[in-house]
């Protein structure tokens, strides 16, 4: 008699407790921190217990028909065990908090998917404290007029991820991990190996923490929720996510992409080696050859309406596009180190550099928008085509209003067979270091724009091959002097160009990475009035950073020709 009782008032209990979840909603379901699923009492937890071909329900509060259990209240279930072909479904009809506890479940599912959240105001997965978890399902589902379930851990409500433990998912039929509704991750190490897209979160998927590595051919990491401007983004605030997409993009917002912190290392499309050419980049601009030539989107970072970057640790190697948005990308800081076979970093609006590190190995045109603005930062790239292409894609050899700018920072160019700024409007310099290793033929020029190119600050020193009237530097209109120095032969790549001024002081040492015909030089130490001198050739033991030389002294040397600056621009020949 008393052991009855004490399982009535057990069972009372946990009667009482859904009931009380029942009114319970999400405070803020954008942001994954609804207090109500993580408070819950412990001593209530209906035990899942999988026996490879059957299940038991502790108490027996939940449907179970073979190897498929339903869940079909609110409440916490602690799931443990193997199955070698079932299923556990959530079908609570919205009537409150779904937790699931993954405590060493292994599930399989060879006609659907393992988990198959179908209803529930919001569902959270716990992964319990150092145990591994696994879902694999087949290569064919039998689903719904809507086509769902579509992934192996599949849910209509919004879904929570966190704990200690391990989730291995392999999809074989489609994605790995999928919400309808929004998705958060916000600890765990989750593997997930998929037919298609990795992990997606219609709404939004917001990645909070964790150790997170994923192999898709689709998209590794996705929100697309085309009908409501407010979703469909992605927000990582912090992890260590290992992303390869094999034929799609890594990260794919179909709004907003903000990465908060967090180390990354992403590989799309095979890696930058695979790029054949013939694409013409990512447009705007275009037309010509290089770049990525595939049918299909395999860019590393994509926000189709903003890509920000506040900070984090990324090595991205990507077939097409590294950074890409249809209307901005902005960077503040972080250490980004970026191979493509396309653009580095794409936008059609506008691209702006606030600061970090942008370290471009390998790109066939580095920074391509509409508007480039480089504020702070240290940015070093290497170009096939143009390092820098400010343009609205119209092409020509009008002014289209597009606009490349320096404010400051540290940036070096190094372009082989493109121009290393271009801007098919204006070129704008206030501030900073700007070092361009031009092209090595023409017609290519190490500056190149249809507008004008004014400089009012910083140093700028750069140089190009022998392309005719092609070459150009900045105008008569800057505030700041600029000497423009002609070579009667190539200075080669292993030759240090020098200017010193009538005291002997260093103005520039400069040692070029290929053969130059022209240099380019501004900088506020050119006064007017005041004489100057070339020479080449000779050594430093100053210290070589980029091609520009920093203190120790400059010797043996051939003296090219003693100049007066008597203007904004000053051409000499040597």
């Amino acid at each position: 008699m008393l052991k009855r009782e004490l399982n009535f008032l057990v069972i009372l209990s946990l009667i009482l407790w859904m009931l009380a979840a029942c009114v319970k909603v999400a405070e803020n379901p954008e942001d994954g921190d609804d207090t109500d699923v993580y408070n819950y009492d412990t001593s209530i937890v209906v035990q899942v217990n999988l026996n490879g071909s059957s299940i038991t329900v502790v108490p027996d509060v939940a449907t179970v028909s073979g190897t498929k259990v339903t869940l079909k209240s609110a409440g916490t279930y602690k799931i443990t065990g193997n199955l070698t072909d079932g299923q556990v479904v959530v079908n609570a009809n919205n009537s409150g908090n779904v937790r699931l506890i993954l405590n060493g479940a292994n599930i399989k599912c060879s006609t659907s998917a393992p988990i198959y959240i179908k209803d529930a105001d919001k569902a959270l997965i716990n992964l319990a404290d150092g145990t591994v978890n696994t879902l694999t399902d087949g290569t064919s589902y039998v689903t719904d007029q809507n086509g769902e379930p579509n992934a192996a851990l599949f849910s209509d409500a919004e879904l929570e991820i966190n704990g200690e433990g391990s989730l291995n998912v392999t999809a074989n039929f489609n994605d790995g991990i999928s919400s309808d509704d929004g998705l958060v991750i916000k600890s765990g190490t989750i593997t997930v190996k998929s037919a298609d897209d990795g992990i997606r979160g219609k709404d939004y998927l917001i990645i909070q923490d964790g150790k997170i590595t994923v192999n898709s051919t689709g998209d590794a990491l996705k929100s697309d929720n085309e009908t409501d401007i407010s979703k469909g983004y992605i927000i990582i605030d912090s992890g260590t996510l290992s992303l390869t997409a094999t034929a799609g993009d890594a990260a794919d917002a179909v709004t907003n992409l903000t990465v908060d912190g967090g180390i990354f290392n992403i590989i799309t499309g095979g890696g930058a080696g695979t790029s054949t050419g013939g694409g013409g980049g990512g447009m705007p601009g275009g037309g010509s050859s290089g770049g990525y030539s595939g049918t299909i989107s395999e860019k590393a970072l994509k926000g189709n309406i903003s890509v920000k970057i506040e900070k984090g640790t990324f090595t991205i190697n990507s077939a097409d596009d590294a950074i890409h948005s249809n209307g901005t990308v902005t960077i503040n800081d972080g250490t980004i180190n970026i191979a493509t076979g396309d653009d580095a970093v794409h936008a059609e609006s506008s691209v702006t550099i606030n600061g970090g590190t942008l370290n471009i190995t390998k790109s066939f045109e580095a920074i391509e928008s509409a508007s480039i603005t480089v504020n702070k930062g240290n940015v070093t790239l290497v170009a096939t085509n143009d390092g820098f292409n400010a343009t609205r894609g119209s092409g020509g050899e009008a002014n289209d209003g597009s606009i490349l700018t320096f404010n400051g920072g540290y940036v070096v160019a190094d372009v082989s067979s493109g121009d290393g700024l271009d801007s098919n409007g204006n070129i704008v310099m206030t501030g900073g270091t700007v070092i361009v290793h031009g092209p090595q033929s023409a017609p290519e020029v190490a500056f190149d724009f249809n507008g004008t190119f004014t400089i009012s600050g910083g140093i700028l020193i750069g140089g190009g091959p022998n392309s005719g009237n092609m070459i150009e530097v900045p105008g008569s209109t800057s505030s700041q002097y600029c000497i423009k120095a002609t070579s009667s032969s190539n200075v080669s790549a292993s030759t240090i160009f020098h200017i010193q001024d009538a005291s002997g002081n260093d103005v520039v040492t400069f040692k070029p990475v290929r053969s130059t015909y022209y240099f380019a030089f501004s900088s506020a130490q050119l006064t007017n009035g005041s004489s100057y001198s070339i020479y080449t050739g000779g050594s430093s033991t100053g210290v070589n950073t980029d091609g520009l030389y920093t203190g120790g002294t400059y010797s043996g040397a051939t003296l090219k020709k003693t100049f007066t600056i008597s203007s904004k621009i000053t051409s000499v020949t040597f």
